[in-house]
């Protein structure tokens, strides 16, 4: 009895040291999906002009428009007519340009909102091939410099977090190994104990599996409604937030952190146990 009640504090210290370090891995975990989410919103909301041929009639307009929009590549269209283009310029310059100029020195366009995919410089530069066939069209245009920063700089952030995200799965299994093998080390003398008195090695090894079992359910449960806290919270501080989380993704990432809470404790409780079976008695001490 007197094992039993030293080893508890042992396994409460266990569960939330597993617990913390599985809701680190969380929160990267977190912000890795915000980070893609927030990866495909700038990518799906930059805009590609086609711009049309003056005075072209507004039927032709809309059969490209209605071309364009069965395109694999498109998520959405919008027509803008010269003169809600030369409206928006007016507002951007803050002066009239038609006043100014004499003349409307804009055209009637399509704005194109891409699939994220396709955002990148040479899908761009096939989709403005393809365009260009028609001979109602006078260009296609879109920002080259975002486009090349933002690819490069989205592709080093990935690869940044990639890292260490790696980097701390590492160091999470490290962790939480020798977490459980402390917490099994209070229990040495009761596993060679039943050793002695004749059990086997399944016998020994079965409570101690189910143990593990439940204090990885435990501290992945704790570390997934640590997680919940910490994103409820911040979604209620940045609400722009909640346009970005995935809930699949965010499903996938908390089962995930239990199933490995679960898994990193059973394997590492099993070897601590099978150790101590293989040790002497003497050098238990």
């Amino acid at each position: 009895m007197s094992i039993g009640k030293k080893s508890k504090p042992t396994y409460f210290n266990a569960i939330m040291g597993v617990a913390l370090v599985l809701f680190l891995l969380g929160v990267l975990g977190w912000l890795l999906i915000n980070g893609r989410a927030l990866s495909r919103a700038f990518k799906e909301d930059l805009e590609i002009n086609v711009d049309f041929h003056d005075n072209i009639a507004d039927e032709n307009v809309k059969k490209m428009q209605s071309i364009l929009d069965h395109q694999p590549f498109v998520r959405k269209s919008k027509i803008i007519s010269k003169e809600e283009a030369i409206q928006m310029e007016n507002e951007v310059e803050g002066e009239n340009m038609v006043e100014f100029l004499g003349y409307n020195p804009l055209f009637t366009s399509i704005a194109l909102k891409l699939n994220e995919e396709y955002v990148n410089k040479d899908s761009l530069e096939k989709i403005k091939y393809f365009i260009m066939q028609s001979n109602v069209v006078r260009d296609v245009t879109w920002p080259n410099v975002v486009v090349d920063h933002m690819n490069s700089n989205l592709r080093k952030i990935g690869i940044i977090l990639g890292s260490i995200s790696v980097l701390l799965l590492i160091v999470v299994i490290f962790l939480i190994d020798n977490t459980v093998r402390l917490a099994m080390f209070s229990n040495r003398f009761l596993i060679k104990t039943m050793q002695m008195v004749g059990a086997t090695r399944s016998f020994i090894t079965r409570p101690f599996d189910t143990r593990a079992f439940i204090n990885g359910l435990i501290s992945g449960v704790v570390a997934a409604i640590g997680l919940w806290i910490v994103m409820s919270f911040a979604t209620a501080q940045l609400p722009v937030l909640s346009l970005l989380n995935d809930p699949v993704l965010l499903t996938v990432l908390i089962f995930s952190m239990i199933v490995l809470g679960i898994i990193i404790s059973m394997i590492s409780t099993h070897r601590s146990v099978v150790k101590y079976l293989k040790m002497h008695v003497d050098d238990l001490y």
